[in-house]
Parts: C-alpha cells; structure tokens; sequence
C-alpha cells in the first residue's frame, strides 16, 4: 500500500529557443525554472521558488525566445547557472512528488544535470499531469495548459510562457487531474436541448 502524497512540486521550465528549430533540443538549456509547492491533502499553493538561470552553451537569447518568454538578455546575464541553482530547487522541494504538465521539464532538468555533471536535481519519481488531465477528462488528446484551463472554467493568469505564471497556472488544475474534483463533461454545441 502505497503511501499518501504529502506535497506536491508542479515546475514549469523556461529554454533557450529559435523561431525555426535550429537550436537542436539537446542544445536547449534551462533560462527560468518556476516551481509551485503544493499541500497533499487541500491542494493549495504553501510556497513558491522561481529563478532565472544562465545558458552557457548558448549564452545569447534569440529575439525570438525573448519574445516568447519575456525574459531578456538582462535576467539570465546576472543569473546563477544550472549548476548553482539546481541545489536549490532540490532543497525546495525535498520530499515532494515532481509534477510537470507533460514530460518536457523532467526531461529538460535532466538534460541540464547531465550537462554541468550532477545528479538531476528532482529525481526519478514524477507525475506527469498533462496525461493526468486528459485521463481524468476523458480526452482522446492532451490539452494545454490554457485548453485544460478553459475545459474546467478557469481563465488563464500572469504571462504565458513564463515558468512561475505558467507552474501557477498548472497547480490550480491539480485537483482535476488528481481526480479529486470532476471534470464535467463536455456539452456537445451540436445539441441543442429539446
């Protein structure tokens, strides 16, 4: 029998990106990492880490990651690296069970660990809540963060594509991807009532 959760840690992960993919993904390094701790037992947000982080392989950010993101050259030039901040987010999240929407993130914090050579810094344990979502929704597709949103009546907060608004965000849909509240069905616009 397995033991209940006592906390859950969604991250949401910001990376160095072009417009057109030249950047290959195992290139792409971690620029904002945003983490929402979450109680195990309400469900509600009990505390929050959010850093800026400084790519070396690719140290200039695109005009076109900046547009995205809003995070400019200015927050990574004078931000830690991976390897200085990677022991933080491990010590703020101890205990916890890592939680992304989809598996990007884990796979991107393990990219970086093996990059500046240490151990990734959340371990192998992770809920995936995308796949959760749709599960509990009964969706044939995953959604994103904002459709998942607007499939549970939420309006989207903060600025997309920012790791701290976007891990916010994520943690507000825990309780439908848990499956602790309904998801309710989807109303056919097609029908109309008799």
């Amino acid at each position: 029998m397995s033991e209940p959760t006592t906390r859950y840690l969604v991250v949401d992960l910001e990376a160095t990106c072009d417009e057109h993919h030249a950047l290959p993904r195992e290139d792409t390094e971690i620029i904002e990492i945003g983490a929402v701790l979450v109680d195990g037992a309400t469900l509600e947000p009990i505390d929050e880490f959010q850093s800026f982080v400084r790519p070396v392989v690719h140290p200039r950010l695109t005009p076109f990651c900046t547009q995205l993101t809003t995070i400019t050259q200015a927050d990574v030039a004078r931000a830690p690296t991976f390897r200085f901040v990677a022991p933080k987010l491990a010590a703020f999240g101890q205990g916890a069970l890592f939680c992304s929407w989809g598996g990007y993130d884990r796979n991107q914090l393990e990219r970086d660990a093996r990059r500046a050579g240490i151990r990734a810094p959340l371990g192998p344990r992770h809920l995936n809540l995308k796949e959760a979502f749709a599960r509990a929704a009964g969706e044939a597709r995953e959604l994103g963060t904002h459709g998942a949103l607007r499939r549970v009546g939420l309006a989207p907060t903060g600025t997309h594509h920012r790791g701290i608004d976007d891990a916010r965000n994520i943690a507000r849909l825990l309780p439908w991807a848990l499956g602790r509240v309904a998801v309710a069905a989807r109303r056919d616009p097609a029908r109309r009532p008799r």
